[in-house]
Order: C-alpha cells, then sequence, then structure tokens
C-alpha cells in the first residue's frame, strides 16, 4: 500500500515571507524604527522646536512663535561663563580618563594572566553593580574636610599643598568637597569604566601577528605601540571619549552635589526648567551640547576613526 501526500490549502506563511523579502524587512526593522522616531527623536524634535519660542518677561507666559530670541540669550557673559567651564571639565575628565584607562586597559588584554584579567574586570565594573548617587554621596563624604582623604593627606603631609590649590581661582574652594577640583575627580571616577571598556575592547581585537611582525621588521616597542596598536585602539578611544565627553558635559548630580554657585550646563538646564519655568531657555541650553556632540563625531568621522 502506498502513501499519499495529503495536500491542504494552509498558506505557507514562511514560504510567503521568504518569497517577499522586502516586507519580510520592513515586519522585522517597522517596530523599532516606529519606536525610534516616534520616543527618540520625536522628543529631540520637540526640544529643538521648545528653543525657538521665546518667555514673555512681563507675563512670564511662553510666546509660541519662531524667534532666535532665546539664542540670543546664549551669547551673554554668563550663560558663555557656564558653557566654557563646562566644556572645560568635559575635556579635562576625558584626558584624564584617557591617560588612566589606557595602560589598565592594555596590562588587562596584554600583560595580565587569566586570574588577574578576571580580578581586573571585577574592579573595573564593581563599582556599577551600586547607585549613581550612592557613589556621588559617597565621594562627597570623602572628600570633605572631615574626610578620610583629609585625614590621609593630614598624615602624609600632603594637605598643605592641597589647601594651596584649593586657593587657586576656577580650581579650588572651601574644600575638596565643594571645588571643581573635587567635581573633576568625582567624574573621573564615574566615567572611568566608560573609558576602559572601549578600549579594553579594541586592544583586544589587535591581531597578535601584527605585533610580532612589527617586532620582526626591527621596530621597538614604542615604535611598535605608535604606530599599530594605538592606530588600531583608537576606535576605542574615541568610544570612550564620546561616553566620558558626552556624560560630563550634561550632567547635572555632580556639580550639584559638590559645586558651589558656579553653575555647569546640567545645572543651568534644571534651573531654567524647574525653578524658573524657563523652558525655552532650557531647551536650547540643552540643543548646545547636542550640537557639539555632532559636530566631534563629524570631525572624528572626517579623520577616518569611525571608519577604522
Amino acid at each position: 500500500m502506498t502513501k499519499t501526500t495529503q495536500i491542504t490549502d494552509k498558506p505557507d506563511l514562511f514560504g510567503f515571507l521568504y518569497r517577499h523579502p522586502t516586507l519580510t524587512l520592513a515586519i522585522l526593522l517597522g517596530p523599532p524604527l516606529i519606536w525610534l522616531l516616534v520616543f527618540y527623536l520625536g522628543p529631540l524634535l520637540a526640544l529643538l522646536l521648545q528653543s525657538f519660542y521665546h518667555l514673555d518677561p512681563f507675563t512670564g507666559l511662553i510666546l509660541r512663535k519662531l524667534t532666535l530670541a532665546t539664542y540670543r540669550e546664549l551669547l551673554t557673559p554668563a550663560s558663555v561663563d557656564i558653557f566654557v567651564r563646562s566644556l572645560t571639565m568635559a575635556l579635562a575628565v576625558t584626558l584624564a580618563a584617557i591617560v588612566l584607562a589606557f595602560p589598565l586597559a592594555y596590562t588587562m588584554v596584554r600583560l595580565a594572566s587569566p586570574r588577574w584579567k578576571g580580578f581586573l574586570y571585577l574592579l573595573v565594573l564593581l563599582p556599577l553593580w551600586s547607585s549613581y548617587l550612592i557613589r556621588v554621596y559617597a565621594w562627597k563624604l570623602i572628600l570633605a574636610k572631615e574626610g578620610i582623604l583629609t585625614y590621609l593627606l593630614t598624615h602624609v603631609g600632603l594637605q598643605g599643598w592641597v589647601e594651596k590649590i584649593l586657593q587657586l581661582p576656577g580650581i579650588g574652594g572651601p574644600s575638596l568637597a565643594v571645588s571643581n577640583l573635587g567635581i573633576f575627580l568625582v567624574f573621573l571616577y564615574v566615567w572611568l569604566p566608560y573609558m576602559i571598556l572601549p578600549i579594553q575592547a579594541a586592544l583586544e581585537r589587535v591581531p597578535d601577528s601584527l605585533i610580532e611582525a612589527s617586532a620582526d621588521l626591527g621596530a621597538q616597542g614604542w615604535q611598535t605601540f605608535r604606530h599599530v596598536t594605538l592606530p588600531l585602539a583608537l576606535p576605542g578611544i574615541l568610544a570612550g571619549s564620546v561616553f566620558t565627553f558626552s556624560l560630563t558635559l550634561g550632567d547635572f548630580v555632580v556639580p550639584y552635589s559638590l559645586g558651589n554657585s558656579s553653575y555647569f550646563i546640567g545645572q543651568a538646564v534644571l534651573a531654567f526648567q524647574g525653578t524658573s519655568g524657563n523652558i525655552p531657555l532650557a531647551a536650547a541650553f540643552t540643543v548646545v551640547p547636542m550640537g557639539i556632540m555632532t559636530v566631534y563625531l563629524l570631525v572624528a568621522k572626517r579623520l577616518g576613526a569611525l571608519n577604522r
């Protein structure tokens, strides 16, 4: 007896999708693209639109008429001072993070044994397991006049030097817990893992054969680092700098917790949006770091760093 194949009229969904790849791609990418447009690009466009409105100084009402009056307020000395202070801090934190992160990432990839490599990974990731606010307020206690750092510096005879640094204008303050130097230290601690991990990932992709070939051709260690390792690690440095620079530029928690009356961009946005109710000016202040990061990424692309 032979078995007959039973043919049904049931539609073949997978076969239909296979025969229509464009429709399949639309089904796969449609929901995330809609989510991106509605919940990500939509608020950014609304923010940009709000920045072209203006607050009536007499009534306190938002005039929903397109104008550049709000952006002209960004050119006042007080606003320019906020931008310069924020940019300087973001640049200093980024450069310091690169200097500290690269040797540690290189040690993790090239020098450490598997056991020590796992231990170093744990040290880098461990702070990220705790709350961001807890870490910031813990550092506020550490940097206070009665904190453990002051205690240690006093016992090793360095407290006098720290007090001289705190007397410098634009850097110091009453104590490390209320100074730009303290803000810098906390920013560096908070964002350092975001620099270490991208650099480590980039160094992991550097083939050992290129290092060996460089040595076979007579290159010294520094020459190999300069012409082989560093160019191939540049995408990781760029990715880490995007994190540290942008996060420092817009953060308001650290300056609010350890700063003084000198505002950073994040504090200005919070004050204008919350206390003053000047939403157009807060939006304009927010557009500035977005523009800065856009220019930064375009320059990096121009230099070819993103292509590598």
